[in-house]
């Protein structure tokens, strides 16, 4: 018998006593997807792909298909009841939603921006956290990764596959032919040692002495102090390098250079870093930002930037460890 995401829910509500009313606000958080992705399938037919001709908060070129998919999750979610609050990369504040709800909703709307127009994987990244009592602020959002009370993500590639955790192990679903995500996939165990690695090497001359170091032993392969061949990969969309490492491990690092000393690093620490980084300790793997657990950081603004180290425990503790003996 199949298990639909309905279901499951149901269950984890049932046998971890899930906090009232999230399931809501993650079936809300499907259905935006399914949104998106409809959006996506059509592509250069419904006239979304290319540019939108304008710059988020962080500067960086909109895609069409950027200020669409953020339109799609602020409306789906503002309409639930139960969300009182959700801040997005693409928008400058938070926003406002239900005077009386408890959650709050953080979201990468579209991950990967830049294989929207040649057609690689894509996706959106999501975390919800309790809201606290009192007004809503931006200090409101402002909580560490550890109390995220659930975290996930949707990769749209040639399958549609939510990833959800609740933090009692994750759930893979895939959109079936019913336009329902199916249950496919449970608690997978992201390998403690690998021997393949997710980097951007067109930046290696601003990397820190440490991740230099780093990288050239990976390199070295068998001849080096590492005594095996390592392979690349390079997606250039942080859901499918994650995707990837679920399913068969591997390390994922986006590390701090030295172009911009005041920023700590290029992904975003409340809608990347954290709700990547449950999903991936909760499959037995290790996530830091090459000093500390990113778990662990006290964030400081919505739109913190933070380095990104994430895989396979033994490569993660490996790299992190160089890093505090620098």
């Amino acid at each position: 018998m199949s298990v639909l995401l309905s279901d499951y829910l149901q269950q984890q509500q049932q046998k971890y006593a899930v906090t009232p009313h999230l399931p809501d606000v993650i079936t809300s958080i499907s259905q935006a997807c399914l949104h998106i992705n409809r959006e996506i399938r059509l592509g250069a037919l419904d006239n979304i792909l290319g540019s939108a001709h304008t710059g988020n908060i962080q500067g960086e070129e909109q895609k069409k298909l950027d200020v669409l998919s953020n339109q799609i999750m602020i409306d789906t979610l503002s309409a639930n009841p139960a969300i009182a609050g959700l801040a997005s990369e693409e928008e400058d504040s938070f926003v406002t939603a239900s005077q009386n709800g408890q959650f709050l909703v953080l979201f990468d709307p579209l991950d990967g921006s830049s294989n929207i127009d040649v057609n690689i994987s894509i996706g959106t990244i999501f975390s919800v956290l309790a809201k606290p009592d009192g007004a809503l602020t931006t200090e409101s959002f402002l909580q560490s990764g550890r109390q995220q009370l659930a975290s996930g993500y949707v990769l749209y590639g040639p399958q549609t596959i939510l990833v959800l955790t609740l933090k009692h192990g994750i759930a893979m679903f895939t959109l079936n032919v019913h336009n329902q995500f199916q249950l496919t996939q449970e608690n997978p165990q992201i390998p403690v040692s690998t021997a393949e690695f997710a980097i951007n090497m067109s930046n290696q001359r601003h990397w820190q002495p440490a991740m230099q170091n780093y990288i050239a032993q990976l390199l070295a392969g068998k001849s080096g102090c590492r005594g095996k061949d390592y392979n690349m990969r390079w997606v250039a969309s942080m859901v499918a390098e994650v995707h990837r490492i679920l399913i068969r491990g591997g390390i994922f690092t986006y590390p701090q250079d030295n172009r911009n000393p005041d920023k700590p690093g290029k992904l975003r620490l409340m809608y990347e870093a954290n709700p990547m980084s449950l999903l991936v300790e909760q499959a037995q793997g290790a996530a830091t930002n090459t000093r500390q657990n990113i778990l662990d950081i006290q964030p400081e603004g919505l739109h913190q930037r933070v380095a990104v180290v994430l895989g396979s425990k033994e490569e993660v503790d490996y790299v992190t460890a160089m890093h505090n003996a620098d």
